[in-house]
């Protein structure tokens, strides 16, 4: 389980790399895609972390500081065509992906100078490039998988061609999904583990749920199946069979599935069984084979994560006809290569996934895909590319003092603590200590040696890319935990903690403008990154992350009574967030985007702490109009600008654990006294609550 706590698109010292154009007006923090974007670039350009005409100064802040911080912004950037949201993560994760094309243009010409990792790179880019090969491929890269759906003449054969099938696909799994992960009950382990999977909506709410919305869904994707079941040759009438019973198996699955909030509790998706177990509760697969195909090792333990799904797979198998889990298999092998197929293919996914769920109104731009594409299959190669160019050791030193003096603030704030007993505190203290921060870019790069990229087949590059990764991962079962690896690439605009490492990661490409700014002075820079700093280190005491302990065990180091009143506290947050609206008539989901919600609050509380430790014995301007206390809660919300399409607001609404970004920031200041007196607000106003009803937590 790991914490990726960026928008859903989604100040670097002295010693950070110069800007590469001074700074500009209002668009400079988050021009709309304009033409520019459309050609690769040679350097990242320069935004500033807190951006005066960015604000719309007309809306008073005690009653609303999002639109007061970022009303300018989300003027000056409307959505651009292809994308469902625009924020200002968003923009830099494309500046960031334009740059990487130029990266990928360059090394996409042969030279003789290339390393091997920049060889693979640029064929890999050089390939998904090749429209017009991939074009004349049509439907062929499936041809030889197609042909072993329709030659099975067992049930018991399911299991050879899954595990053949799951390392080499990218999707939510044919019938289920494998994994590996590490022990929850003994962290120093690696195991295998089942996880529920195998649908092609986005959440089994889309399955259950009655509103009307939710009916109109399933009928387009029921008539989205049936046109991608066509394109393979299917004829109309047996394609709209199919897909009836593809949607009649993927409810079934659906309702054998925890539901999103129930998966925040680790407990309820941790039950630790032998082979023997799983084969007992599932017979109708076979198990063994289906291990010894995918490469997975099932000793000395497997982690069944929902053993009710396991058994409902099983009555599923048995119950269902092998013509039609033949349909289903075909559907799912469709759908998980699609993007990566012909136009006709790309099209139709990108009308259904994109255009009618989220409401995009043009697809993506191929040199966008391609690079996604590599930054998933080769993204530490990419990634080194990238800190090579743009992340200077002054960097990370800067980083590292912030993210110790935020570690201070938190270990200040448990030691004062007036609810927590002694025994809680020396264990939350200890687990505290333990946190590791890494910061920039993994220490040992991953070798990709052994993975074949070849400049004429785009297809079998992403098929042997999947396959590379998914044996990596297996071999690391019964070897020692690497805690040092990453979950993200170092391109990566995000950040995000693991609770069994117990460490938080922050990319290179999170750690530059407009979200860490070297010209711009401590309050906006502690305002924006030091609270992402302390968001992650709060997701270690969250609603989750409470549950593990400084090794990363999944342990209960609470005392009972200590536990009682931390869950009051957190129900504090969830209420609050749970009264807000999402979009239309839909509700935050409070239970659901409560642990991002704690951490937002306690990452801002850490940050306002240290900055004011940073800020002790220096003399303090106001800059804009705005004193320094004001420029920390504007940078503060400056980093969540985003304009959303109301489409992806109502998926967003089932799926995200994160809240809307106004109230990512509405949200937090409310909670925050210092937020009311940094701008005079008075009882009464919006963002001020009474003192007794302010939630506290950390």
């Amino acid at each position: 389980m790991v914490c990726v706590c960026a928008p859903p698109q989604g100040t670097l010292a002295q010693s950070a790399p110069a800007p590469t154009a001074p700074p500009q007006s209002a668009p400079a923090l988050g021009l709309a895609r304009s033409a520019a974007l459309d050609r690769p670039s040679t350097s990242l350009p320069y935004s500033p972390s807190l951006d005066p005409s960015a604000m719309d100064r007309s809306v008073d802040p005690c009653e609303d500081l999002y639109t007061y911080a970022c009303g300018g912004w989300e003027k000056a950037n409307p959505i651009p065509a292809d994308e469902t949201s625009w924020s200002v993560y968003g923009k830099l994760s494309a500046e960031v992906h334009r740059y990487l094309w130029g990266v990928l243009d360059e090394l996409s010409r042969p030279s003789i100078t290339r390393t091997p990792d920049q060889q693979k790179l640029g064929d890999y880019f050089a390939a998904c490039m090749d429209v017009a090969a991939i074009e004349r491929a049509g439907i062929a890269p499936l041809r030889a998988d197609l042909a072993r759906i329709a030659a099975l003449s067992d049930k018991r054969q399911l299991a050879r061609l899954l595990g053949d099938l799951h390392p080499r696909i990218e999707s939510d799994g044919m019938l289920f999904t494998e994994d590996v992960e590490q022990d929850a009950r003994d962290a120093t382990k690696v195991i295998a583990a089942i996880d529920a999977g195998g649908l092609g909506l986005p959440d089994r709410d889309y399955y259950l749920k009655q509103d009307v919305r939710s009916r109109q869904i399933r009928q387009r994707y029921a008539a989205h199946v049936a046109r991608m079941l066509e394109l393979t040759g299917e004829a109309p009438a047996a394609a709209t069979d199919d897909a009836a019973v593809v949607l009649r198996i993927e409810t079934a699955l659906a309702h054998a599935s925890l539901s999103m909030v129930e998966q925040r509790d680790p407990y309820k998706i941790y039950h630790r069984a032998t082979l023997a177990s799983l084969e007992k509760m599932a017979p109708a697969f076979d198990w063994a084979e289906y291990f010894e195909a995918s490469g997975l090792i099932a000793r000395p333990w497997i982690n069944i994560s929902e053993p009710q799904f396991v058994r409902e797979l099983n009555a599923l198998i048995e119950g269902e006809s092998l013509a039609h889990l033949k349909a289903y298999l075909r559907w799912t092998l469709i759908d998980a290569a699609a993007p990566d197929l012909s136009s006709a293919f790309v099209q139709e996914s990108f009308e259904f996934n994109d255009a009618y769920l989220l409401g995009a109104k043009a697809d993506r731009p191929r040199w966008q895909k391609c690079v996604s594409s590599i930054d998933r299959d080769l993204g530490e190669a990419l990634g080194r590319e990238f800190v090579a160019r743009n992340f200077p050791p002054g960097t990370e030193r800067r980083v590292v003092r912030m993210t110790h003096q935020i570690e201070a603030a938190m270990q200040e704030r448990i030691e004062g603590l007036d609810w927590m007993s002694p025994a809680t505190k020396a264990q939350a203290l200890a687990k505290l200590h333990e946190v590791r921060n890494r910061i920039g870019y993994p220490r040992h790069w991953r070798d990709y040696s052994t993975l074949i990229i070849q400049r004429n087949d785009f297809y079998g590059n992403v098929s042997r890319a999947l396959s590379f990764e998914s044996h990596r991962q297996a071999a690391k079962i019964d070897r020692p935990v690497d805690r040092d690896e990453w979950e993200i690439t170092p391109a990566t605009v995000d950040a995000y903690y693991d609770p069994q490492l117990n460490a938080i990661n922050f990319p290179a490409a999170v750690l530059i403008p407009p979200l860490f700014d070297a010209r711009m002075d401590d309050a906006p820079n502690y305002g924006d990154t030091g609270g992402t700093i302390g968001h992650e280190l709060t997701h270690g005491f969250d609603d989750q992350g409470r549950l593990y302990d400084g090794r990363g065990n999944l342990r209960n180091w609470w005392t009972p009574s200590d536990a009682h009143k931390f869950a009051a506290r957190a129900l504090c947050v969830q209420d609050q967030y749970s009264g807000y609206t999402a979009v239309d008539h839909i509700k935050i989901n409070g239970a659901l985007t409560e642990g991002e919600n704690i951490a937002d609050l306690g990452g801002e509380i850490l940050a306002w702490v240290a900055w004011k430790q940073q800020a002790q014995g220096r003399a303090l301007h106001a800059r804009d109009g705005l004193t320094p206390e004001q420029r920390f809660f504007v940078g503060f919300a400056q980093w969540a600008c985003t304009n959303e399409r109301p489409e992806r607001l109502r998926a967003d609404a089932i799926v995200d654990p994160h809240s809307p970004a106004r109230y990512r920031i509405n949200g937090v200041v409310a909670n925050m006294p210092e937020f009311a007196r940094a701008f005079h607000c008075k009882v009464g106003q919006a963002l001020v609550k009474p003192p007794s009803k302010v939630c506290k937590v950390w």
